[in-house]
């Protein structure tokens, strides 16, 4: 059963490299479908600034039409995943098992606010531990990057593919990755491929054809353990593309098409003021003309070469030309558009859009603030909620390599809560509910301060031994 399994992923990986296309087949259900398959290849698009309706890709390829990026799949994933980790902290307590896991996640916190870019812009990201010498390193696998399997009744992902490919000289390498929750534990599998083309994946060879790959076991079981050893971040989206599926989808999801409008009424502001760029219309009399019959233009932005006659007026050399320009009614359009994006997504508005346009009633603040709380609140539960598993992982892996004695650990996580509470507006309620009476000196530092309350009395004590009487000095006025 595993070797027909197995074979289908490999079929399914070679289509995938080749014509990025996912097929069911054989008696495996598969976890994703060739929708979210083209949706995640567009998201990705999007992200990179490489849509199918822009002029150039990536690699700086013309295509045939005059659209250009405003680059809004990097800015909306950006802005919510800096919004998400600016305050971050974590913390393991416990045990000396714990103070090793927390110098490991040390290192993870401190990736984060790039990765969850990554897992937003393609709806989930995958952190998958292993043991690198005396420490815990973690590998960060996006969305087009690994193929799930399988998942249980909670939604977690139970089986996965990961690929790993390498170009060495002429020949591009790949090793294939298939975790798998088994009734004896974790089946971890690894082979190896060798191809001249990128998009094929070739024929097997041992693992030791790369250096990097020669210690790696072709295979291994893990027992003991409850889940499989990596995690998976999931954008708290709904997955309206497949409602059956547990992955999650971009946090651009929905807002593909306001995108792409957003990127033809930006690009056609462009083309209205290039279009409308100050000319002076020469008559050919008056300018001369070089070696190759061409007429030679002081400024050949500025100037352009015209029969005489009527079409400058009879008698003159030059008619200057300095069109009207519409670009109030065209960036009032894009504004428009750039406000339903900020809607799709969650995001307030002013987010995107002309902040200096959006009315600003209490009310309206307040219902614009409570959207983009809700997007950044459950973001960050999720990432939590992915974090403690990554925990477990590691703490797994701890264990197998012998790099900390065992012992209990507790997780706590805290997060910047300013998109929800305005500072100022809570520090003015806190001074008036104290003195009222109603909040005590010491709460009101401790909580606006950031005080603990050993900190928050030493300073009510400085406070009140500088309240000392004045006294005159004598003689003075």
């Amino acid at each position: 059963m595993f070797k027909t399994i197995w074979n289908w992923i490999v079929d399914w990986i070679n289509k995938m490299l080749g014509k990025q296309n996912i097929k069911q087949a054989l008696n495996v259900d598969i976890a994703i479908n060739s929708d979210m398959a083209d949706r995640l290849e567009l998201w990705t698009e999007i992200y990179e600034n490489d849509p199918p309706w822009v002029s150039f890709n990536v690699n700086g390829k013309k295509k045939p039409n005059d659209v250009y990026s405003l680059g809004l799949g990097m800015g909306i994933s950006g802005e919510i995943a800096r919004t998400v980790t600016i305050e971050m902290k974590a913390e393991v307590t416990g045990s000396a098992r714990a103070d090793f896991l927390n110098e490991q996640l040390a290192r993870v916190v401190e990736k984060m606010r790039h990765q969850t870019e990554f897992g937003c812009a393609k709806g989930g990201l995958v952190m998958k531990p292993y043991v690198d010498g005396d420490k815990i390193a973690v590998d960060f696998v996006q969305a087009d990057q690994f193929y799930p399997v399988s998942f249980d009744s909670d939604g977690d992902i139970t089986a996965a593919v990961f690929i790993d490919r390498k170009k060495i000289k002429n020949h591009w390498y790949s090793r294939l990755e298939y975790h798998s929750m088994t009734d004896a534990g974790c089946e971890i599998v690894n082979k190896a491929y060798k191809s001249s083309a990128e998009s094929d994946l070739g024929n097997e060879v041992p693992l030791t054809s790369v250096d990097a790959w020669a210690d790696i076991l072709p295979e291994a079981t893990i027992k003991n353990i409850e889940r499989p050893l990596f995690a998976y971040f999931r954008y708290p989206k709904a997955n309206n593309i497949d409602p059956d599926s547990p992955l999650g989808v971009s946090c651009y999801s929905g807002a593909e098409d306001l995108i792409r409008q957003a990127d033809y009424a930006w690009s056609e502001f462009l083309w209205e003021l290039e279009a409308s760029e100050k000319a002076l219309y020469v008559d050919e009399t008056a300018l001369k003309v070089d070696s190759d019959g061409k007429f030679e233009l002081p400024n050949k932005r500025l100037h352009r070469a015209m029969a005489g006659g009527s079409a400058i007026g009879e008698g003159k050399l030059y008619q200057e030309w300095s069109p009207d320009i519409r670009e109030v009614s065209l960036l009032n359009s894009l504004d428009a558009i750039l406000r339903r994006v900020e809607f799709q997504c969650g995001l307030a508005y002013g987010t995107l859009s002309n902040p200096q346009t959006v009315d600003k009633t209490a009310t309206e603040l307040k219902i614009a603030k409570q959207r983009s709380a809700a997007t950044i609140k459950d973001t960050q539960k999720a990432l939590e909620k992915a974090l403690n598993v990554l925990l477990y992982a590691m703490d797994v892996w701890a264990t197998l390599g012998n790099l900390s004695p065992r012992g209990a650990y507790e997780a706590s996580f805290e997060w910047d809560d300013s998109i929800v509470v305005d500072a100022d507006t809570q520090r003015q309620q806190d001074m008036q509910e104290q003195s009222r009476g109603i909040m005590s000196k010491l709460e009101y530092r401790m909580r606006n301060h950031g005080e603990t309350e050993d900190q928050a009395r030493k300073m009510l004590k400085l406070v009140d031994e500088e309240r000392e009487p004045m006294f005159e000095i004598p003689g003075e006025e």
